[in-house]
């Protein structure tokens, strides 16, 4: 081979390694947010629920608030492929086909989002993406496509970083953009290596609508939380840590935890996926959900993942820094009492000693600057959650 060829070869092959973390920024700069059939719904899915649902969502101001993304779980699918191998849309359930879908999604102002496992199978029986990953990617661009989630299931003798790097080159042959979502539950730790081939990734098993029950293979989301405090510095701008889907809104839980759930993973920078029945919320679910200062935290530009700053008697300290000099602070009271909780600002060291002024998020109120301490009663299981700004 002549030098020339080969240093084409090896610019060509650094410009391609180069481009993939430029890739994941541009799909996701920020967290993804939308909303995910399954944690209300598992497989009881079709055309009208979808489309019901992201109507509903542009008429509660779901989508305005950033909602995006309405995303099919598992069972969208016929349970053979066709003659040719292609994947196939339940015809029964959705009979006007899954580009018609996607169009209806589309022509609304969302993206289009759809679920596949790197196995044989996925969780619920359906065609796996084994051994069909580049026709299956071509499939789904066709579509139109925009978020794809691969699970992990009927995946034996696979290897997760394999597996899921060949989807993501199939993804990128299709020619469309479309957001990868790696769902193999924190397994092989894919935080050390999913960077640039997905554009987040599942760091835990499945959440449960609870705060801290088990239940097989679910678990309650304060359990996923603590589960997150070394992975911070993994996060940012086009690769996040995913710790699950969003409970807000579904049983099991009470509207503390709720408020507290949504906040913390404000905090984390977590992909925001709602998974409650949106058609049939109440105002509280609502107002949760479409908190757009709350929201803020979780979109920050800076892209920084937070984390627990400490853990006593007084409570659990969280904060994450956000652009322009600002940080997040939440406090968590997790006793099954209420409590009068105080927060000394002076205390908190990666404040390095500056004066802030204070908001309170969920109540929506300017209380002041950091001179003052914070004290307020907290219920069990709830949160008060702050914005601080430079005073100048």
């Amino acid at each position: 081979m002549k030098r020339s060829a080969l240093a084409v070869i090896v610019c060509s092959a650094a410009a391609v390694l180069a481009a993939a973390p430029a890739r994941g920024q541009e799909l996701a700069p920020t967290p993804p947010m939308g909303w995910n059939s399954w944690n209300t719904f598992q497989t009881r899915i079709d055309e009208h629920l979808i489309e019901s649902t992201a109507d509903a969502m542009i008429a509660s101001g779901m989508r305005d608030a950033g909602y995006i993304n309405v995303n099919l779980d598992d069972g969208w699918s016929e349970k053979q492929r066709d003659a040719n191998g292609n994947l196939v849309g339940d015809l029964k359930r959705f009979p006007s086909g899954m580009k018609a879908l996607g169009d209806y999604l589309h022509a609304r102002g969302f993206k289009f989002g759809l679920y596949n496992c790197a196995g044989t199978l996925t969780c619920a029986g359906y065609p796996g993406a084994r051994d069909h990953e580049f026709q299956d990617a071509k499939t789904y661009a066709s579509w139109g496509v925009d978020y794809l989630k691969l699970d992990w299931c009927h995946t034996e003798g696979m290897k997760a970083p394999e597996a899921y790097k060949k989807m993501h080159e199939a993804l990128v042959a299709s020619g469309r953009p479309i957001i990868f979502s790696i769902c193999e539950w924190g397994n092989s730790k894919p935080w050390t290596w999913a960077s640039g081939i997905g554009q987040l990734w599942r760091t835990t098993g499945d959440i449960a609508s609870c705060w801290d029950c088990k239940k097989r293979w679910q678990t309650g989301w304060k359990v996923l939380l603590d589960q997150q405090i070394p992975l911070a510095k993994y996060a940012g701008p086009g690769h996040w840590n995913d710790p699950d889907m969003l409970e807000v809104g579904n049983r099991g839980m009470t509207l503390a935890e709720w408020r507290s759930h949504f906040s913390l993973w404000c905090i984390l920078a977590a992909p925001l996926i709602a998974g409650n029945d949106v058609r049939n919320m109440t105002k509280e679910t609502h107002d949760i959900l479409t908190n757009h200062e709350v929201i803020a935290l979780d979109q920050d530009p800076l892209g920084r993942e937070g984390t627990r700053f400490r853990a006593d008697a007084g409570g659990e300290v969280w904060f994450k820094e956000l652009s322009d000099g600002q940080w997040a602070v939440c406090l968590l009271n997790p006793t099954a009492a209420s409590a009068q909780m105080t927060l000394n600002w002076k205390d908190l060291t990666f404040l390095n000693g500056g004066k802030y002024l204070v908001r309170d998020l969920w109540v929506a109120k300017d209380l002041g600057d950091t001179d003052a301490n914070y004290s307020g009663e907290i219920a069990s299981h709830d949160v008060a959650l702050f914005r601080l700004t430079p005073a100048k």
